[in-house]
């Protein structure tokens, strides 16, 4: 039998988006998360320099792996062996390498609902049971060590974010390591995604390797460096998994491309331009809590990292899919509707990317405000 995976309708969202723009319509472009701002000047540069002088090839780079290992002593004080590092495609291929290595078909995999859709359909996709664990505003939209520890009979692994998509949430460094713990006594596997490290406005995201040392790591470029196009990645994984990732790697993937992996090299020294994006995503943030709750959306997730608000819109819809659909068409704000996140609640939620330029951000306020009055206005007369 052929695995069912679910549409991811952000995507469907997109592209009307973009055949509105190419007819002529303004677009501002708030439904992946994705920077706005490209890589690095330094790594650019240094691309230039490549493509003029190397033929490239299948290739993996040594310093790269040795970088990335010392980014986890010097941020989390944390010993990886650069031969822990498989580098990768981004963070997508990595995620599949991470779940072939660590669990047999029909495998039950438990994941906070809402979460990022990629995680309940690859595991589908890979013949593996989603567990889905509903986290509401009561937890801060996270899953907790008492909730997993709940689950009868304990799910083989466990998927964790932190900075979370779509909500943004940062789980306390206590109950990261009481779920460290809570795993550990069952024989839970854990997938960390720390994809958003790096993007947080007041207490910082540990890693769960400061806990678990046999977790499996899952970053890239993408989000803090701003290189999402470039298609890099990583795994940490324990001494045990370093032959069965590399093996998947080889056989699936062969290698990430040369020309990130340069530029990657070099994209680790550009803290002070990489720290200027983060500053203008705490700019954009700040606008949007001021400006989301005289929406009408005041019931936010606490958007401690990433750059993501999930709002409850169910003062204006109960359908989060068309909502954005005639958003965007009324006013060419494009943003993503919360069924990918959450098939069950998500079609009263909304989520906002805010990794786009400050001007934007504002152009998106100032359309949107006459929008929301209306539809509230409507949606209180039973108009809708």
């Amino acid at each position: 039998m052929i695995a069912t995976v679910d549409a991811f309708h952000a995507i469907a969202v997109s592209r009307l988006a973009h055949d509105l723009e190419a007819a002529g319509q303004s677009v501002i472009h708030m439904e992946f998360g994705q920077p706005s701002t490209g890589a690095p000047a330094r790594a650019i540069a240094l691309a230039h320099t490549v493509l003029d002088n190397e033929a490239m090839g299948y290739w993996e780079s040594v310093p790269l792996k040795s970088r990335i290992a010392r980014h986890y002593a010097d941020s989390y004080g944390v010993k990886v062996d650069p031969e822990q590092v498989i580098l990768t495609c981004g963070a997508s291929p990595a995620f599949v390498m991470a779940l072939s290595c660590l669990f047999r078909p029909g495998a039950r995999v438990a994941l906070a609902r809402p979460g990022y859709v990629a995680y309940r359909n690859t595991l589908k996709a890979m013949y593996l049971e989603p567990v889905e664990m509903d986290c509401g505003a009561d937890a801060r939209f996270q899953v907790t060590a008492a909730a997993i520890d709940a689950l009868d009979p304990a799910p083989d692994g466990l998927i964790i974010a932190s900075p979370a998509n779509p909500t943004g949430t940062i789980i306390a460094t206590d109950e990261l390591a009481a779920i460290a713990e809570v795993c550990q006594r069952k024989g839970i596997r854990v997938v960390s995604d720390e994809i958003y490290h790096g993007l947080s406005y007041g207490a910082r995201a540990a890693s769960m390797l400061e806990y678990w040392p046999q977790a499996v790591i899952v970053n890239s470029f993408s989000k803090y460096f701003s290189m999402a196009g470039w298609r890099l990645g990583w795994l940490v994984v324990p001494p045990a998994l370093i032959a069965p990732a590399r093996a998947r790697m080889g056989s699936m993937f062969l290698t990430p491309p040369v020309l990130a992996q340069k530029a990657g090299l070099i994209a680790f020294e550009c803290r002070d331009e990489l720290e200027g994006h983060l500053e203008t995503y705490a700019r954009n943030r700040a606008i949007l809590l001021d400006a989301l709750p005289k929406l009408g959306l005041g019931n936010i997730a606490p958007p401690d990292g990433a750059f993501y608000i999930y709002a409850d819109a169910s003062e204006f819809t109960q359908d989060s899919l068309a909502f954005c659909t005639e958003l965007l068409r009324d006013t060419g704000v494009c943003i993503a509707p919360g069924i990918d996140f959450d098939p069950v609640n998500g079609h009263r939620f909304i989520r906002f990317s805010f990794a786009v330029s400050t001007p934007l951000i504002e152009e998106a306020v100032r359309r949107m405000t006459p929008w929301f009055a209306k539809r509230r206005g409507l949606w209180a007369a039973g108009s809708l």
